[in-house]
């Protein structure tokens, strides 16, 4: 299984603020406040940001390709 697999089956097509959170294992406010920053995180996920409303949702695909997910596999370990 791929991580692209993987993410689209955990998250679906599109991740919550939770759901990064959890992937980047910081808290939700954290990821909040690094979002609305100039960071080089802020600056990968701000393209991968769809508003719903007043709601904030993530493309999963994208989120995969904006932080190069594909070097690790589902498990964590790296594909070499």
């Amino acid at each position: 299984m791929t991580t692209e697999e993987y993410l689209l089956q955990r998250y679906g097509p599109l991740m919550s603020l939770m759901d990064i959170a959890t992937l980047l294992d910081r808290s939700p406010e954290g990821v909040r406040v690094a979002l609305y920053s100039d960071t080089d995180v802020s600056r990968k996920l701000k393209p991968t940001m769809l508003r719903v409303g007043r709601r904030v949702y993530f493309r999963t695909l994208q989120v995969n390709d904006a932080l190069a997910l594909e070097g690790a596999d589902a498990d964590g370990v790296s594909s070499q």
